[in-house]
């Protein structure tokens, strides 16, 4: 039988290797940025042209390269930075494995000017497919300086699977908060499209991480900071104000490199005890260092996941520093415990505690007029016999049945049941109908018919509102304001990251904040586009489900009977926009066999 083994050729086996460490432009960004911190640089510029999908670029002053290094820099598996196999287990960079760059090169256009301090001239590189095509000698400043054209150009197959710009553009973003939030002491800064996105002078960890999010952010932040023998844990917890239900500002990092790990999340948000609901993500930025050897970095080819010696002793230090820091830190309004707890909400996001421990001992304390209630409802029965018991009760029987009979809705008309689900009658029977879901359906086909041509209608606003998002957020606004336009809202830019809103859709609800709406719909915008490729749809669900009536809201009868023409106007009125069903039918029938 014939020989069937073979090896492939160099450049097919860069194209698998890069299918592993480079899934989109986010992934270049990571390892060029990841390589400038490695080689020294106190400055750090990254500029990007369409997403990254024409061009990345990373220039830093960090130490260059020899005509010799830079060369080998681009061959498989060539590092600076792992000797022997002892060496494995000491990591302090980031990168160790050799692989980036002729992942990199063999999957776009590669240019590298580069220079050593101690040198007159540098040296300049021309990559294609994994082939240098050009080396020479040139003047250059000190440093590196790398541009990474036409990504994915002899693999269009990946190309055509990478998501919108706005999409792309949140997870470079991403990748550069990561290096900027582990090293605060570097310069940095981030052009999009010739836009200065971000300027991050050096600065502690508390400014760089207001320089990057929100200066709102800062009265949330609670500072952590516990020293062991085994580990170091320092940086942010954040109130439970801050807390979110989708996107959540969350970052870990051990000896400065990000790392992604559900099993210390969960540590985390223990930590924060009974504060926090099941649907809500705290907000935090912690930081570990501990001796290389006791982790293993080595795990995965984006080296985002680490192992720990011990697992469980490290999830304990970062719960109860999570729980020292909320209960040191946080300072509550003085609690009423005299009032009666029967009028008082279960949750609020707004109330903090003291303590875990003076919560814990006020929540077993009933209150003195509680015990003064109770006595007064025994006092009010203690006279009853049963036969006037059961009189009182056929008195509201009558009455509740009088009202019924003179009640001036008519037989056919819907009722809601709980608040949240519509009940109207059909000749077959009745149907249930979901007033969120078939809401949100309603919205969306409305959307997608202002895309497709018929823009609605906007409602100006008496005064304009000024709103101010973080780069991230603004970058994306900014690419989906065409849309917006036609969805009714009239947003106009004003300076960095600012918008003036002069106008938002006609029968948008009432009392709505237009900033939380915008910055929850581009949250829920960018997490529909991963799935969806279409923009417009993905912008129309993200107000649909923002911008619906909720469970729990009292409608009236012509609301009611609005929202069920509304829907069964639609194109597709069984379903919601993420495909759930909006009304279930109940047949008379079925009823009749029930109770047979």
């Amino acid at each position: 039988m014939a020989d069937i083994i073979q090896l492939l050729p160099d450049n097919l086996a860069n194209q698998i290797a890069a299918g592993e460490v480079i899934q989109r432009p986010a992934s270049v960004v990571k390892e060029l940025l990841e390589n400038a911190v490695d080689a020294g640089a106190s400055e750090i510029k990254l500029i990007i042209k369409d997403a990254g999908k024409t061009l990345i670029q990373v220039i830093d002053d960090g130490k260059g390269m020899s005509a010799t290094d830079a060369r080998l820099s681009f061959e498989r598996h060539a590092t600076s930075k792992i000797k022997n196999a002892d060496d494995l287990f000491s990591i302090t960079t980031k990168g160790f494995r050799g692989e980036a760059l002729a992942s990199i090169a063999a999957i776009a256009h590669v240019e590298l000017l580069t220079k050593q301090y101690k040198e007159e001239f540098g040296q300049r590189l021309v990559v294609q497919g994994s082939k240098v095509t050009k080396q020479e000698i040139i003047q250059t400043s000190n440093g590196s300086n790398f541009l990474v054209k036409n990504l994915f150009f002899n693999v269009p197959a990946r190309r055509k699977f990478l998501k919108s710009d706005a999409v792309e553009l949140k997870h470079i973003m991403e990748e550069f908060h990561r290096v900027a939030l582990a090293h605060s002491e570097i310069f940095m800064s981030f052009f999009n499209n010739g836009n200065e996105i971000y300027h991050l002078p050096p600065s502690n960890i508390k400014q760089r991480i207001l320089n990057i999010f929100k200066k709102n952010l800062e009265p949330m932040l609670l500072p952590l900071n516990k020293d062991t023998d085994i580990i170091n844990i320092s940086g942010y917890v954040a109130k439970v104000e801050a807390a979110k239900k989708s996107n959540p500002i969350q970052y870990i990092f051990v000896n400065n490199r990000f790392i992604k790990s559900n099993y210390l999340n969960h540590a985390i948000k223990n930590g924060y005890d009974m504060l926090l609901t099941k649907d809500q993500y705290p907000v935090f930025f912690i930081y570990l260092d501990l001796d290389p050897a006791k982790i293993d970095v080595n795990v995965h080819p984006t080296k985002t996941e680490i192992k720990f010696d011990d697992e469980s002793l490290i999830y304990n230090y970062i719960r109860v520093s999570v729980k020292h820091a909320l209960g040191r830190y946080i300072v509550s309004p003085t609690l009423d415990f005299e009032t009666d707890t029967n009028f008082i909400p279960t949750h609020s996001s707004g109330v903090n505690f003291r303590s875990f421990e003076g919560m814990n001992q006020r929540k077993h304390s009933p209150s003195s007029l509680q015990k003064e209630n109770l006595s007064s409802w025994q006092n009010i029965y203690e006279n009853i016999t049963p036969n006037k018991m059961e009189s009182i009760r056929q008195e509201e029987l009558t009455f509740e049945s009088n009202a019924s009979i003179n009640s001036p809705i008519q037989e056919r008309a819907p009722y809601q049941l709980h608040n949240s689900y519509i009940i109207s009658h059909i000749k077959s029977g009745y149907l249930i109908i979901d007033q969120q879901l078939a809401h949100q359906r309603i919205i969306y086909e409305k959307n997608l018919m202002a895309f497709s041509g018929n823009p609605l209608p906007s409602q100006k606003e008496f005064f304009p509102i000024s709103v101010e998002f973080e780069p991230v957020k603004a970058a994306i606004l900014n690419q989906i304001l065409p849309l917006l336009h036609k969805m009714g809202f009239e947003i106009g830019e004003f300076g960095k990251n600012g918008f003036v809103i002069h106008g938002t859709p006609s029968g948008m609800l009432t009392n709505t904040n237009v900033q939380n709406l915008i910055e929850e719909m581009i949250d829920q915008f960018t997490q529909n586009t991963i799935t969806q490729t279409k923009v417009e749809e993905s912008l129309a669900r993200s107000y649909a489900i923002i911008s619906s009536i909720k469970r729990g809201k009292l409608l009236s009868v012509e609301e009611m009977t609005k929202l069920i023409d509304d829907l069964f106007a639609c194109d597709t009125p069984f379903s919601s926009p993420n495909g759930k069903k909006t009304f279930m039918t109940i047949d008379l029938n079925d009823i009749r066999k029930y109770f047979e």
